[in-house]
């Protein structure tokens, strides 16, 4: 699976992070807290590390 744009692709950076303990679960906010506690740690890699290269900055776009 891959970020369809690039605030999913940055929404899973920041729950991986939190998962590895590099940043605290109580601040994580929205869709970020909403990967975190739905997606397991291969899943928010694969979206993570999506290339943002011409891709919208929302979902949306």
């Amino acid at each position: 699976m891959k970020a369809q744009s690039k605030s999913q692709q940055q929404a899973a950076g920041i729950a991986l992070a939190a998962k590895h303990g590099d940043k605290k679960v109580s601040e994580l906010k929205g869709a970020s807290r909403s990967m975190y506690e739905s997606m397991d740690e291969k899943e928010l890699r694969e979206l993570a590390k999506t290339k943002t290269r011409d891709k919208p900055e929302h979902k949306g776009d």
